[in-house]
């Protein structure tokens, strides 16, 4: 199997890493506009060689896991570079854009629309790690546009990879994302940006931050590379989810202006169905 990562960060390098245990006879090149990062990635053993795009041509899977507003730009230029039996994926937390960009190329049969839920606050290589995406979802859009054959390779690695799959489509997938990831990476720099500034003034602040901090503020360490031009292509899904967060801290705000902490209570209960709704969602740890 001759595999292609394009951007081999955390999402790429685990990838490869995992795929590496369950193909071990996998060649897997990467490809990355940061030198470093090829030169890492070689020396931790996560690619066997340096790729280009006139590899893309032999490669049996391409995962390509750049930023959204490069993927945009690269995704044509790379089904152009493929072979008639190389299945291109991508890991882009946006889709609806990534998808209209190359509706009408000649090979949209070659390109599987996904997005794996997975990952931590860090990037780079060394960020990397195995099991990465055991038990997590893999959104995946339009697989009706995928060609069969290759729908069938790319999910013969996924159902090795333990991931588990979704279909959606394009505008669904971005809508019900900006709740459940966008809004939290939002909700976290804030969060961040508040104490920061609060620190200023208050310098024993951050010693008394305890484990609720961290875990809150944990996403405010992701990449703002990556997820500026996130919130750019999904910009109208973020800003409805906003409002109504922000509505809700209003109230919350107004709960507590007027003494009200039998419905403070109330607004804490009801939300501890969360626990509910996410038991069982795995957990990943560096």
């Amino acid at each position: 199997m001759n595999v292609v990562i394009i951007g081999i960060g955390l999402i790429g390098g685990s990838f490869a890493k995992d795929l590496k245990l369950v193909y071990p006879e996998a060649n897997i090149l990467g490809i990355d506009t940061n030198e470093s990062h090829v030169k890492e990635a070689l020396e931790l053993g996560i690619i066997q060689g340096e790729g280009s795009y006139q590899s893309l041509a032999l490669a049996d899977i391409v995962l390509i896991s750049i930023p959204v507003n490069a993927l945009v730009l690269e995704l044509p230029k790379i089904l152009d570079a493929v072979g008639d039996e190389t299945v291109v994926i991508d890991a882009g937390s946006t889709k609806r854009l990534v998808c209209q960009t190359i509706s009408n190329h000649s090979k949209r049969r070659n390109f599987m629309a996904c997005h794996p839920i997975a990952g931590t606050e860090f990037s780079g290589p060394s960020a990397a790690i195995n099991g990465l995406y055991e038990g997590k979802t893999n959104i995946i859009c339009e697989v009706e546009k995928t060609a069969f054959m290759l729908q069938e390779k790319a999910l013969e690695v996924f159902q090795k990879l333990k991931m588990r799959i979704r279909y959606m489509n394009p505008d669904a997938h971005d809508k019900h994302i900006a709740y459940v990831s966008h809004l939290s990476h939002i909700s976290s720099f804030m969060l961040g940006k508040t104490v920061i500034e609060k620190e200023k003034n208050e310098r024993d602040i951050f010693d008394m931050a305890g484990s609720g901090f961290e875990s809150t503020v944990r996403l405010a360490k992701s990449s703002p590379d990556m997820w500026t031009p996130i919130f750019e292509q999904n910009k109208e899904n973020v800003i409805e989810t906003l409002e109504e967060y922000i509505q809700n801290l209003e109230t919350f705000k107004g709960l507590l202006l007027n003494d009200d902490f039998e419905n403070v209570y109330k607004e804490m209960n009801n939300t501890n169905r969360i626990k509910q709704i996410l038991k069982g969602i795995p957990l990943t740890k560096k």
